[in-house]
């Protein structure tokens, strides 16, 4: 049971208040939000959208660096749909199946990534006459079905050296494409998981 003395200590620990000059405070004077002046900068500047005045990251290189993962993303997405139809052979359906899932959640990851990009402000490139030489990943066909997994788990792992180095460059200037890399970054690490572990079995 809590005596009188705890519960207003506990009261004053969670305080959330306004004071009289714009001032937001929380957990005492510990933490304090200017409210006052963040209201007139969210009045400035709206053709910004979602970039505030505190995004600390270079927004050109970012968008920049995210076209040149978009379109990596599309290529992929057009390597394992090849993959998928080209597939064959008595192993073929499983491993079809599995280029055929791959290849839907790299479009999420495009699809996701384009969006970013709109939100930074800049335009997604989906340019077909450069999407080959943006890509850090290979359009290889292979006639195989080995060979076929090989190039998707090479492709994979140079997807993942690509996420961990962007995400490494953004660091804390940019929280939410980092955020948006690392749970991409996490899917190619088990595509490439996918792959190894079907290379094994043929």
């Amino acid at each position: 049971m809590h005596t009188a003395k705890q519960a207003k200590q506990h009261a004053k620990r969670t305080k959330h208040a306004m004071t009289g000059n714009g001032h937001s405070q929380h957990a005492g004077d510990e933490f304090e939000i200017d409210v006052r002046a963040m209201r007139e900068r969210a009045r400035e500047h709206l053709d910004d959208g979602a970039v505030t005045e505190d995004y600390r990251a270079d927004r050109d290189a970012v968008v920049h660096m995210l076209n040149d993962a978009l379109a990596t993303e599309l290529v992929c997405v057009l390597r394992y749909k090849r993959h998928h139809f080209m597939a064959t052979g008595i192993h073929a359906e499983p491993v079809a199946a599995e280029f055929a899932e791959h290849a839907a959640q790299e479009q999420d990851h495009a699809d996701r990534i384009a969006t970013r990009i709109v939100q930074l402000g800049g335009e997604p490139d989906f340019s077909p006459d450069s999407l080959s030489s943006r890509s850090h990943a290979e359009y290889v066909t292979c006639t195989s079905l080995r060979d076929m997994i090989r190039e998707n788990l090479v492709a994979e792992r140079i997807a993942i050296e690509s996420y961990r180095e962007m995400i490494h460059y953004l660091g804390d200037r940019d929280t939410t494409t980092r955020r948006m890399l690392e749970e991409i970054l996490s899917v190619e690490e088990e595509h490439a998981d996918d792959m190894r572990d079907l290379l094994d079995r043929e």
